[in-house]
């Protein structure tokens, strides 16, 4: 008679127990590639996130671009000039010191031919010489308030390029300008009457008359070029505006 085991026949290679308390069969290990790579994220996530990111660009909230180079260049140097304007002034335009010196020179001219005028006791009897007077006031006053506020913008060092302060100056320069010239030559062709005509110079001021002309003549040719300037600065402003 044939003996039986009785224990079943054991494999050579068992496989591994199960935790404690789970009693599930054996753990199977995880495939290498799983273990080891990231995750992918699954399709639907991506495409929430997609519409996400459009939406924000949408609404304005979307990442701050980089600064340009011109701002960055800006933000090291304090005085660099901001791109598209204009920094480099022509001589003799306001808030320049060509233009400071052209209205001081305007201002003493005017105030010189004023003063030799003023010196006569009977040129209120000529009409010429009556608006020589007024026209060299207005142009002596009008160059310095201007001489006053390029003074100023030499401080804070700062010019006027805006289309509305050029024409305002353009407009004052050709007023005064035109009256002082108007003035100068009506008081020369009095001076010429009196003296080559007349024949009464002895009995006048003729020298004074003469030296208030020609000073009321050089008041104009100093406004003269502040006149073209600021009529060239005023039409490139408002082109530009």
């Amino acid at each position: 008679m044939l003996l039986r085991s009785s224990h079943p026949v054991v494999h050579p290679y068992p496989a591994a127990p199960a935790p404690a308390g789970l009693g599930q069969g054996p753990v199977v290990a995880a495939p290498a590639a799983v273990a080891q790579g990231p995750v992918a994220p699954a399709p639907a996530a991506v495409a929430q996130a997609q519409a996400a990111a459009a939406a924000a660009q949408a609404q304005g909230q979307g990442p701050v671009p980089a600064p340009a180079p011109a701002v960055a260049a800006e933000e090291g140097d304090g005085n660099a000039p901001p791109p598209g304007v204009q920094m480099v002034d022509p001589r003799g335009a306001p808030g320049t010191r060509w233009g400071l010196g052209a209205r001081l020179a305007q201002a003493l001219l005017g105030a010189a031919a004023v003063a030799f005028m003023a010196s006569t006791d009977d040129f209120h009897e000529v009409t010429a010489f009556r608006l020589l007077v007024a026209a060299e006031s207005l142009q002596c006053l009008w160059s310095l308030a201007l001489a006053a506020v390029d003074v100023y913008a030499l401080l804070v060092k700062r010019s006027f390029r805006t289309p509305r302060v050029t024409t305002i100056y353009s407009t004052g320069d050709w007023v005064t300008g035109g009256l002082g010239f108007a003035a100068a030559s009506g008081s020369a062709a009095i001076t010429i009457l009196i003296d080559d005509d007349l024949l009464l110079c002895s009995e006048n001021h003729c020298p004074t008359y003469m030296a208030a002309t020609a000073m009321a003549f050089l008041s104009w040719f100093a406004i003269a070029p502040c006149c073209l300037i600021n009529l060239w600065t005023a039409v490139y402003r408002v082109q530009r505006a």
